[in-house]
């Protein structure tokens, strides 16, 4: 399969789902198994997973320190990642990290305790991202919350 028929296929496979491990640190997910859904995984020859959604929700990530390498063990593609779901875990911060895969275009922070507002500004360099979910951290609280929320709206 080439670069092009992967990266017009690989949006419709099944996510690699690290959800609901308990995971307290990225570094990991390189031991752990991915949960299995109705379909099987997709690998390369080298056994990386030629998928562009990783799920990591629902875990105790307070950092994405490594979370390059991991993405690079994992994934055959990791520049093209196109969904990550880090919804419901410990995170306090947007980490740079996630401004360097220019083809995110879904992303779930919700859920998290990220504090400052502030932090959704590093965001502005994804020119792909059209959704992004951020209820639920105490952000919300912050003047302005609404308004700098329908951002995201208005680049759709």
């Amino acid at each position: 399969m080439n670069k092009r028929d992967y990266m017009n296929t690989s949006v419709q496979e099944p996510p690699l789902d690290y959800s609901f491990k308990s995971i307290h640190v990225i570094q990991d997910l390189v031991n752990e198994e991915p949960r299995t859904g109705l379909r099987p995984l997709k690998r390369s020859k080298s056994g990386k997973s030629l998928t562009q959604s990783l799920w990591l929700n629902n875990n105790v990530l307070n950092d994405l320190r490594d979370f390059n390498q991991v993405a690079s063990q994992l994934l055959e593609h990791p520049e093209n990642l196109a969904w990550i779901d880090l919804s419901f875990n410990d995170l306090t911060s947007i980490d740079p990290v996630l401004t360097t895969f220019f083809n995110l275009s879904v992303l779930y922070l919700h859920g998290n305790s990220i504090q400052h507002l502030g932090e959704v500004n590093k965001l502005a360099v994804l020119p792909r991202l059209r959704s992004l979910t951020l209820h639920g951290n105490p952000m919300e609280e912050e003047k302005g919350y609404r308004w700098s929320s329908s951002w995201a709206a208005q680049r759709r």
